[in-house]
């Protein structure tokens, strides 16, 4: 008789558990980053740059740069390039002026993905569907930007 009551007792523990997960008290809203108002759901975490970037006026040669730049890349590098924690790196900073890291390197990072050799973010996986005339227009308003914050 004790093996039904011990495969009784660990079923419904299983059972407490799967509940306890899956229908668990609903999260902080200051751990999950949102909170309520209404009916609507607010996102309260706005990411934080790692480097402070001064974005200039630009023209409107630079406006398909910056839009493929925010659809592309700012997911990781930050609104502004200026590097998201845990995310990816700055690319306004001095490590990615031309004569260090020159075009090229932007495109191949974002064709075929690169190692990391600067930062501990590790390694940068290619970008799906990114053309190579919106690598141009990505490098040449990056660059408009790095000449603007004092890095040519």
């Amino acid at each position: 008789m004790r093996p039904a009551y011990f495969y009784g007792a660990a079923a419904l523990a299983g059972i407490a558990v799967v509940v306890w997960i899956g229908l668990g008290a609903s999260p902080d809203p200051d751990a999950s980053g949102t909170k309520q108002t209404g009916s609507a759901v607010q996102s309260a975490t706005i990411p934080t740059e790692m480097v402070q970037v001064a974005l200039p006026e630009l023209g409107g040669d630079y406006t398909i740069g910056a839009r493929a730049f925010t659809a592309k890349c700012a997911a990781c590098h930050g609104p502004s390039a200026g590097g998201l924690d845990g995310a990816g790196p700055p690319l306004i900073h001095k490590i990615y002026e031309p004569s260090h890291h020159g075009d090229a390197a932007f495109f191949r990072a974002a064709e075929i993905g690169v190692r990391a050799h600067h930062w501990t973010f590790g390694n940068m996986p290619p970008v799906n569907g990114i053309t190579r005339a919106e690598m141009a227009e990505i490098v040449k308003y990056l660059r408009a930007v790095q000449r603007a914050n004092g890095i040519s």
